[in-house]
């Protein structure tokens, strides 16, 4: 030892002394847990410890894929099993248009046929009417005439034909078109003073309006009360 180095440890006090010890123990149990932890890595892995958290993570990956897939398969699923329902839909509404279309032509043709039925005698009537008129000249033609016209309207009424003639009834301009004018101050204005030609309807459908006269000059008349 030389003379520095014996002064310095002759200077060095107890307590810088047990500094020193208490901080080399501390580093070496610093690198003692250390190499322990190191250890105690090795040993685990050599367990196969850190192997199976591997496998673990690894199975629970492949379970979340397995689930999502099959939830894609059965959305797949449900929307193929919506679509052959719409199809189906689809044709079935076409086969019932279809039908439907055919139905109703089918009923226009029955009922032109029935119609046409029922104005078959009405011809014979007609056809008889004028042979009787050729044969026996003029007299009682007026009255065979008149008797083929009522049979022929009551055959039309019957299929649902409405005559309009509203003479002496207030004015309706959505079955009635006025052609001129008449000044009577005893009746209300707009008062059917003459039919024309009369008009005809089926239900509340009007095939053709009724062509009339209406008054003017009268008083106004009263609009009816709403219930």
């Amino acid at each position: 030892m030389t003379e520095p180095e014996k002064d310095q440890v002759t200077s060095s006090t107890p307590q810088d002394v047990a500094a020193d010890v208490a901080a080399t123990v501390s580093a070496d149990d610093a690198r003692a847990a250390e190499v322990v932890a190191d250890a105690e890595v090795i040993e685990a892995n050599e367990a196969g410890e850190l192997d199976a958290e591997l496998e673990q993570a690894a199975a629970e990956a492949v379970a979340s894929a397995i689930e999502e897939s099959e939830e894609l398969a059965a959305a797949k699923a449900e929307a193929a099993d919506w679509q052959d329902k719409y199809v189906r839909l689809h044709a079935e509404w076409d086969t019932y248009r279809r039908r439907m279309t055919e139905q109703r032509e089918a009923e226009k043709v029955r009922a032109t046929e029935k119609l046409m039925e029922s104005l078959i005698p009405v011809l014979d009537d007609f056809a008889r009417t004028v042979d009787y008129a050729e044969t026996n000249g003029e007299t009682g033609l007026l009255g065979g005439v008149k008797a083929v016209q009522t049979k022929l309207s009551d055959t039309l009424a019957k299929g649902g034909l409405v005559v309009i003639s509203p003479a002496g009834e207030a004015f309706d301009a959505l079955e009635c078109q006025a052609v001129g004018t008449v000044d009577d101050p005893s009746v209300p204005d707009e008062t059917v003073a003459q039919v024309y030609q009369p008009g005809y309807k089926m239900g509340t459908k009007v095939i053709r309006p009724a062509m009339v006269t209406i008054t003017t000059g009268g008083p106004k008349r009263e609009k009816p009360e709403e219930e």
